[in-house]
């Protein structure tokens, strides 16, 4: 059963509007998509059922609800759907997932501590400061963010589900949190094995990412 969620970004119900699909999603073995009006596949499915007030629930190509619904209502229209038994991928909507989040604040934390060099020094510093410095701004920072963004973007650009789950989701993320810690902590304490293993986890978070994020690159070529 395919269920998709027309919203848009100027909508204040449809930010709740989500947040109940996804719930009745964990619930319900259902194909759960928004679809954001701001976007060409948005604009032809209300063009399609003529939509005109969002949102809009759209179940199997038809349309069954227009407004808010609570999570029993939700449910009781895909009542037919089995209950669900695993995780799967998932639609980014037009709020931030949790791991998004917490990614994209990891990294303006390693943004304070690269900028606290800053009155200490700056790009002066000498000795080990200066590559922790930048360790925490390159590798904490920068692949935290990309790796923020890119969970919450590349999805609603290409229009496929990521993968989801602690696996994908939450693990790169605290292997660059680990990596900085060891790359900064093994310069800084003249530890070359730490500044190592640092490097080698920072690219063991890069390449679970890339797995990650490839299919959705490879479908939207296709």
């Amino acid at each position: 059963m395919k269920v998709e969620l027309l919203v848009s970004e100027w909508c204040a119900s449809c930010h709740d509007a989500e947040r109940v699909w996804r719930a009745v999603a964990e619930d319900k073995a259902i194909d759960f998509a928004v679809v954001d009006m701001g976007q060409p596949e948005g604009r032809a499915l209300a063009s399609r059922l003529r939509i005109r007030s969002i949102p809009a629930v759209v179940i199997d190509g038809e349309l069954k609800h227009i407004g808010l619904l609570g999570k029993p209502a939700a449910t009781e229209l895909v009542a037919e759907a089995p209950e669900r038994t695993r995780k799967t991928t998932q639609h980014v909507g037009l709020g931030l997932s949790g791991s998004s989040r917490a990614s994209i604040l990891g990294a303006l934390c390693w943004l304070l501590v690269a900028g606290a060099a800053l009155p200490l020094g700056g790009f002066f510093l000498e000795g080990a400061a200066r590559p922790a410095a930048l360790h925490a701004f390159t590798v904490g920072f920068l692949l935290l963010l990309i790796m923020g963004l890119g969970e919450h973007m590349l999805p609603r650009f290409t229009g496929h589900p990521i993968a989801g789950g602690w696996l994908w989701a939450w693990t790169p993320q605290a292997l660059v949190h680990l990596a900085t810690l060891l790359l900064g902590g093994g310069w800084l304490l003249g530890v070359w094995v730490s500044s190592l293993a640092g490097a080698l986890v920072a690219l063991v978070a890069l390449l679970l990412f890339t797995i990650r994020v490839v299919p959705l690159l490879v479908r939207a070529s296709l």
